[in-house]
């Protein structure tokens, strides 16, 4: 596995990339805005470090966040998803959103925590169980 990321959901970007970007210096790396799921997705790394990022997910129609709903999950690149999640699957982890599309999965810890499984490089093909899996929970 190779440490990704960690989501965090910001009411206000400006405000938020003002924080990360020209107080702490980070630089963004990456932005991509979504218009059918009406949110923005900034990632940003501190310099010479672009393999560590966090990335803003900032939802375009307002929400309040209570304590930890702006924290979103950590992420992690895996070589074969459904390998993984298969193992996971039989060692009592419940795959809260499993790999249907054969790139990203969602499972959680012990203590809740959400942790994003992506698969490494282009999508594996679909296939069952994983293609008519629903979710179950949440993420």
């Amino acid at each position: 596995m190779k440490y990704l990321h960690t989501m965090v959901r910001v009411s206000d970007l400006d405000a938020s990339l003002d924080f990360y970007c020209n107080k702490l210096g980070m630089k963004e790396v990456t932005r991509r805005d979504n218009d059918k799921g009406r949110f923005t997705l900034v990632f940003l790394a501190a310099p010479g470090d672009e393999d560590a990022q966090i990335e803003l997910t900032y939802n375009w129609d307002p929400e309040e966040y209570g304590e930890g709903r702006n924290f979103g999950h950590l992420a992690y690149r895996v070589e074969n998803i459904y390998q993984l999640c298969e193992q996971l699957q039989q060692q009592g982890v419940t795959i809260n959103r499993p790999p249907r599309d054969g790139r990203m999965a969602f499972i959680r810890s012990p203590d809740n925590i959400s942790i994003e499984l992506l698969q490494a490089g282009d999508p594996l093909p679909q296939q069952e169980p994983w293609a008519s899996m629903e979710n179950t929970g949440t993420w």
